[in-house]
Formats: structure tokens, C-alpha cells, sequence
């Protein structure tokens, strides 16, 4: 009767040539981790980092619920108590929900004037060849690097001769000119990563441009969206200079015109406690925002390598 088992290999007799497949295979040799000490001191430069970054935050938030007498006696000791009177205080007397209210209306209006107007133009410079394309393009990214500063006279008197200035729309319009050319340069790097089959495959179907952008190229494009969105809302939240020139009535001030006018005049009353509140409700707003869609954040910067 055949069977089908093999013999084991007998060891190999004195005299007789040893062939590599009756040694064994060799032990495995730890390799030595490299860079080490790179990771190691690249690690400890962003935990040093971290720590000079929340380190100020969560003491504002600390102080903004102490009583003035504690923040100086004891700068970095906790509150004996919450005083959650300094944050209504802040609120009510220091105008701080008159200055927000204007606030969420000017950057949430100029948010989204910014995001539809700058994703259509950059749209159509990513995805169609006409003559003076590339002129267009730069000229955008020439607006990037334009000062402010030397805008500011000039802008002023067109701003004022259109009857726009102290007023809320005149504002959005002006946040709007000013997010553009970052919009449309980043907006632009991320349309040309998409595929262009499936709006190949819409125009096939008899969908219009229009259609085909608002369906189907805008959906795809929203963690470019999400990101440059952010980015707006932080420099557009945080604006200062702006308003200050194209917005001196008292009424139509935003946060930022708020927080320094109450940095002022509680400074000289020594409310320094309503002043804190007031700066952690400008903050707050701009960190949730970051915690909520950091993920999407991450996945629009890093759309275009992972094409």
C-alpha cells in the first residue's frame, strides 16, 4: 500500500557535504529603529509647542471666572468660586451681544458670498481653457500678496462714494473682496484633483454647466470647502483693521472694535474680570469651530497628495 507521507529528512553523516537546506533559516535580527532622536526631540518640540498654546487659553478661561481682587492676589490659582457674573456683565453692560450679533452677521454673510462666488470662479479656471486663463489666475494670487495697509485710503473714499460705509452689507462686501484670492487659489488647486469623468458623464446626460457644477462637481468639492472655509472664518472673525476704517459707528461695531473698546474703558474702571470674560466670548466661537471640523480640515489639505 503507497502512501503519500514523505520520509523526514535524515541528518546529514559525517563526511557527507552539508547543503543549505539542512541548515535552518537564520534567527531574526532586530533591526535598530533610525531617527530615534529625531522623533524624539521633534516630539518633545510639540509638546513644548502645545504647552505655550493652551497654556494662555485655559488661564483666560480661569480668570474669566475670578473676581478682580483674586486675579491679581493670586494670578494662577484657581477660583475660590465661579463668578458668573463677570460673563453676564461682559454681556449685557459691556455691549458684548450687540458687537456678536453684528459679528455672526458680517462673517457669516461674507462666509458664504466668499465660498459660492470664490468655488464658481475657481471652478472655471480649473476646469475650462479660454484666452487669458492663466492671466486671470495669477491675478488672483496677486491680490494674495497685495498690503492691506495701501488699500485702506483708496478703499475708503470708493466705499464712501458708493454709500456703503457704517453699514453691515457694505462690510461683507468688503470681506468678501479681501477672502477672495486665497479662496480661489486654493479652491482651484483642489477642483483640478477631482475626476473628470463623471462630469464627462453628466454633460452626456444633457446637465447644463450650472447643473453639473451645484450636483455633482460641489458635493465632491466640500472638504476643500470645509478648509478654506475655516481658514476664512478665522481671518474674517479675527479682522480688525477693516472695520475699523470702513466701520466707526458705534452701533454697527464688531467683536474685535468691541474688545477694544471694552479693554479701554473697563481698563480705567478695573473691571480687568468683565475684560476676560469678554475675551474668552470672542474666542470661543473660532475654537469650536476648529475642534468641530478639524478632521474635515486635515482631508482638504491633504485631497490633493492623495489623488
Amino acid at each position: 500500500m503507497k502512501t503519500t507521507e514523505t520520509p523526514a529528512p535524515l541528518p546529514a553523516e559525517s563526511g557527507a557535504p552539508i547543503t543549505k537546506t539542512d541548515i535552518g533559516p537564520p534567527p531574526p535580527v532586530k533591526e535598530k529603529k533610525e531617527g530615534t532622536v529625531l522623533n524624539v526631540f521633534s516630539h518633545g518640540v510639540l509638546v513644548i509647542w502645545a504647552f505655550m498654546v493652551v497654556l494662555p487659553l485655559l488661564w483666560a478661561v480661569m480668570t474669566s471666572f475670578k473676581d478682580d481682587r483674586s486675579i491679581f492676589s493670586s494670578p494662577w490659582s484657581l477660583p475660590d468660586s465661579l463668578h458668573f457674573d463677570n460673563w453676564s456683565r461682559a454681556w449685557t453692560q459691556a455691549n458684548m451681544s450687540d458687537y456678536f450679533l453684528n459679528t455672526v452677521l458680517v462673517v457669516g454673510g461674507s462666509l458664504i458670498g466668499t465660498l459660492v462666488l470664490g468655488s464658481m470662479a475657481a471652478y472655471v479656471l480649473a476646469r475650462f481653457d479660454f484666452p487669458g486663463n492663466r492671466f486671470t489666475y495669477f491675478l488672483f494670487i496677486g491680490g494674495m500678496s497685495f498690503p492691506i495697509m495701501l488699500a485702506l485710503v483708496p478703499l475708503f473714499y470708493v466705499v464712501n462714494n458708493m454709500g456703503l460705509l457704517n453699514t453691515i452689507h457694505g462690510l461683507i462686501l468688503v470681506y468678501i473682496a479681501y477672502s477672495l484670492p486665497f479662496t480661489v487659489f486654493f479652491l482651484t488647486a483642489f477642483f483640478r484633483t477631482l475626476p473628470t469623468s463623471i462630469a464627462e458623464a453628466a454633460f452626456v446626460d444633457g446637465a447644463s454647466h450650472s447643473r453639473t457644477f451645484f450636483q455633482i462637481m460641489l458635493p465632491m468639492a466640500k472638504p476643500g470647502l470645509i478648509s478654506v472655509g475655516i481658514f476664512n472664518f478665522l481671518g474674517q472673525w479675527n479682522q480688525y483693521m477693516l472695520p475699523t476704517v470702513l466701520n466707526t459707528d458705534p452701533d454697527k461695531r464688531v467683536l474685535t472694535q468691541g474688545l477694544v473698546q471694552l479693554a479701554v474703558s473697563q481698563g480705567y474702571k478695573g473691571d480687568w474680570s468683565g475684560l476676560f470674560a469678554g475675551l474668552v466670548m470672542a474666542m470661543l466661537p473660532v475654537l469650536a469651530a476648529y475642534i468641530i471640523f478639524q478632521r474635515q480640515v486635515v482631508q482638504g489639505l491633504t485631497a490633493g497628495a492623495l489623488k
